[in-house]
């Protein structure tokens, strides 16, 4: 993977595109055992098990957790990180690097996390338990078609590395706004909120990733928009004014305009 070593040889090529696709399956798997993890089925730990221990320590510990979330992701995302680590590693292998490491603090995260079993509310009503357990997976369907609307495997590094193996010069970004994007402009972190917070049954732990999620999503959020305003400029500037960032609020369409697009 060093790119002082022929980056550009058949053999390189073929082991960042396996590398990549190991990193996306890392990530797959990562993902289906968060659902399980925060939904409280079908995995060996949820966010509800494991020995208890006094609150404020479980506080403590599970705010760090979510804090290196945070910290791992933003830190990550920064175009000087990136332009750094593009020394050690060629950029077509970036994304998926980013995606294999965010999956290891994810699985960091669950191995750690320390139920709060207090209860913050409990849902009786047959009907309500139904509604929220049908939100919590729109929420997870809302991230889902978030990805494949713009792309969902350059989203996860697959597409750069295949690109690099087929010796394709990385295409020029464009700017779109397809079906959701029109709605607000981070579907899949309005996505997620809905998972985390759609639950019947809150308990304290779970309040507190949800919230400590919540506040990393904003603020992941404002910076991301930084860096697409900087790569889209006045275009960008444009869908800012005229579309919510993450919860849906009606458009403010300037008269006259057509906003097609």
């Amino acid at each position: 993977m060093n790119p002082q070593k022929n980056p550009s040889s058949l053999p390189a090529r073929l082991a960042g595109l396996a590398y990549s696709l190991v990193c996306y399956l890392v990530f797959l798997a990562t993902f289906l055992y968060l659902i399980g993890f925060l939904g409280g089925f079908k995995v060996p730990k949820t966010i509800n098990d494991g020995p208890f221990i006094h609150w404020s320590l479980a506080t403590l510990i599970n705010g760090l957790l979510v804090i290196l979330f945070g910290m791992q992701h933003s830190i990550m995302a920064r175009k000087n990180f990136k332009n750094r680590l593009a020394a050690f590693i060629p950029p077509a292998v970036e994304r998926s690097t980013y995606v294999l490491i965010s999956s290891w603090v994810l699985m960091l995260m669950f191995w750690l996390w320390q139920p709060m079993p207090h209860t913050v509310w409990s849902v009786d009503a047959a009907w309500a338990r139904a509604l929220l357990a049908g939100l919590f997976w729109l929420g997870w369907g809302i991230v889902l078609l978030a990805t494949l609307l713009i792309s969902h495997f350059e989203l996860f590094g697959l597409k750069q590395a295949f690109d690099r193996w087929r010796d394709t010069a990385p295409h020029t970004p464009t700017f779109r706004t397809p079906l959701l994007y029109k709605i607000v402009r981070h579907p899949l972190y309005l996505g997620f909120l809905i998972a985390f917070w759609a639950t019947p049954d809150m308990t304290g732990g779970h309040l507190l990733f949800s919230m400590g999620l919540t506040v990393y999503l904003f603020i992941g959020a404002y910076f991301e928009e930084k860096d697409l305003v900087v790569l889209f400029s006045d275009r960008y500037r444009q869908y800012q004014g005229e579309t919510s960032m993450i919860l849906p609020v009606p458009k403010r369409r300037p008269k006259g305009r057509n906003t097609d697009t």
